[in-house]
């Protein structure tokens, strides 16, 4: 038999205990917040059908599908003309897909669900995600989303309401923010200024990418799909006056200027102007700012959008949503308006780890380990572990009577606080030994005092 090396495909990873439940801080903190503002949880399933996703993200979005190959001999039956032709080739061989984000298969499941849900429909949804794209830093093939969306009102007090979610998972997960937040309609009316239309997704897909390219590779790149000088040096005052303006209202009041001309453009301005008005009602802890350079690239979007960058750390968005009108249309279910935002657990977890702002408990898996000096001790030992379980606190009783230094250096490598030693002199008067693993100090205790010491080191366990 040929030995084979252990491997995992690019972009997909293995976590390890420590890994894992640094990250379920992470999903647990964003799960009370979404809780605490009440939506309901929904799973979907990671495969859809490759009609429901494919058209839904745009060009770019399409190729970073992942297609699933037909059961069976998918070649059987197919045309050896249509094999130059990938489009064909594709629906004919793939049906199906992993799922490229839960904004998608969330509007499938509201059609197909709608006589078991209320409008509006407020859903959260913690689910794995999969993109054909290049791995790198903070970027992978296979990672956690943390959805919030509300669907079947257009009501901007849900983005008001899911800017107070953001502002605070962010504050109780210890990171400094910046909200920046656009409108789809302000940019339609900045491309029907222009006369561009046609090339509206093109447009606001290169403006986009200003903080990655910077300005004058903007300017390149919209010469590069035939916009003509007179066009690119006008959105290029446009871009350099997003950079200058650093205030909300002196940004308001440039778009007025700018687009006059602009039905759907002054639409864009009034809601982002009444979203603004609203915020100043309540209290958000993290910096809120309009940047008109904004365009979140998926076609779906049609109103606010929003992107949350971390402060500190150049990571790129954490966190990123929009308004989306009539997504539920595609499937036949016309003028149901949603609002949702997306949390990026992985590239969150970066941004903690490179700030260091796990709290130092939560890579406690066990709170307290009792050595095991044979059978006697062990039952001994086995009924006060369960008494602390009862309790909430993690305990476990080393499994073989092994020397000691092996068991000490089991609880060192797990990162266990405290150790309790319970020998036949503890087992006299009814105490254990406890032995704290930071500072070295141990003494002889009750149960009642052993438990009231672990309790209030950790008061979250109980």
């Amino acid at each position: 038999m040929t030995l084979q090396k252990p491997s995992i495909p690019k972009g997909t990873r293995d976590f390890l205990p420590s890994e894992m439940v640094k990250r379920t801080y992470i999903f647990d903190s964003i799960r009370k917040v979404f809780k605490k503002y009440g939506y309901l949880p929904i799973e979907t399933p990671a495969m859809e059908n490759l009609d429901t996703l494919l058209g839904k993200y745009g060009d770019e979005g399409d190729k970073l599908l992942f297609k699933i190959l037909n059961s069976g001999d998918f070649l059987k039956n197919l045309n050896k003309d249509k094999l130059r032709d990938s489009n064909k080739v594709t629906s004919r061989i793939a049906e199906k897909g992993l799922r490229y984000d839960l904004t998608v298969p969330f509007a499938r499941f509201v059609v197909q669900n709608r006589n078991d849900i209320t409008l509006p429909f407020k859903r959260y949804q913690m689910q794995t995600v999969w993109r054909a794209d290049k791995p790198q830093r903070g970027r992978y093939r296979e990672f956690f989303q943390c959805d919030a969306d509300v669907i079947g009102s257009d009501s901007l007090l849900n983005e008001v309401e899911l800017i107070q979610i953001i502002d605070e998972v962010f504050t109780a997960l210890g990171i400094n923010v910046t909200i920046k937040l656009n409108n789809r309609k302000i940019l339609a009316g900045i491309v029907e200024r222009l006369g561009e239309e046609e090339n509206f997704n093109k447009i606001t897909g290169i403006i986009d990418k200003l903080d990655k390219i910077g300005i004058d590779n903007v300017d390149k790149e919209l010469q590069s799909i035939g916009l003509n000088e007179s066009k690119t040096k006008e959105l290029k005052g446009f871009v350099s006056a997003n950079i200058l303006e650093k205030e909300s209202d002196s940004k308001i009041k440039y778009l007025h200027e700018w687009l006059t001309g602009s039905q759907t453009g002054k639409k864009g301005i009034e809601e982002m102007r009444e979203l603004l008005n609203f915020l100043e009602f309540i209290d958000i802890k993290n910096t809120v700012e309009i940047d008109l350079a904004l365009a979140r690239g998926l076609n779906y979007y049609t109103g606010t959008i929003t992107e949350v960058k971390a402060d500190n750390v150049k990571i790129g968005s954490i966190c990123g949503g929009g308004r989306y009108d009539d997504l539920t249309g595609i499937f036949g279910l016309p003028g149901i308006s949603g609002v949702g935002i997306s949390f990026g657990a992985d590239r969150i977890y970066d941004v903690m780890e490179q700030l260091k702002q796990f709290p130092e408990n939560v890579v406690y898996s066990t709170q307290l380990l009792f050595v095991n000096f044979g059978i006697k001790e062990a039952g001994y030992c086995l009924k006060l572990v369960q008494k602390l379980r009862e309790k909430g606190i993690p305990a476990e009783v080393y499994p073989d009577t092994a020397k000691m230094k092996k068991q000490m250096s089991y609880a060192n490598s797990r990162g266990i606080p405290y150790v309790a030693l319970a020998g036949e002199n503890e087992m006299k008067v009814g105490k254990v030994t406890l032995k704290n693993m930071n500072t070295g100090d141990q003494s002889l205790i009750s149960f009642e005092e052993l438990l009231e010491i672990i309790a209030h080191e950790n008061p979250d366990r109980n």
